[in-house]
């Protein structure tokens, strides 16, 4: 079981920049894929980010929509991940959510994460 829970969510300008971080427990956190996700008011949930993890280091994918802006990192030894926001729009305005799955997935897929935490808000005003 794993359990997750995001901070660092607020209300920032557009051009601005929020980081992320999702705290996660488990002994086994290393091994497991993270990922980044949001909801709009009357949206899907949509994949932003994620991050695997081998004995050789980690590789990262980013939807198109935030690439360049977003990047994600984890810290294995005290069991977090981060998502550095950059350069934020009117339109990234969601609720973020962290989520963990077992083992290496490079997919956007949401229903492939078993765990989910509460979600942070964050807002960028015009």
């Amino acid at each position: 079981q794993v359990q997750l829970v995001e901070s660092g969510g607020g209300l920032v300008q557009a051009g601005g920049s929020l980081r992320l971080s999702c705290a996660a427990s488990g002994r086994t956190f290393s091994s497991y894929t993270m990922g980044w996700f949001r909801q709009a008011p009357g949206k899907e949930r949509e994949f932003l980010a994620a991050i695997t993890w081998s004995g050789s280091g980690g590789s990262t994918y980013y939807a198109d929509s935030v690439k360049g802006r977003f990047t994600i990192s984890r810290d294995n030894a005290k069991n977090m991940v981060y998502l550095q926001m950059n350069s934020l729009k009117p339109e990234d305005t969601a609720v973020y959510y962290c989520a963990a799955r077992p083992g290496v997935y490079s997919g956007t897929d949401d229903t492939a994460y078993d765990y989910w935490g509460q979600g942070t808000q964050v807002t960028v005003s015009s």
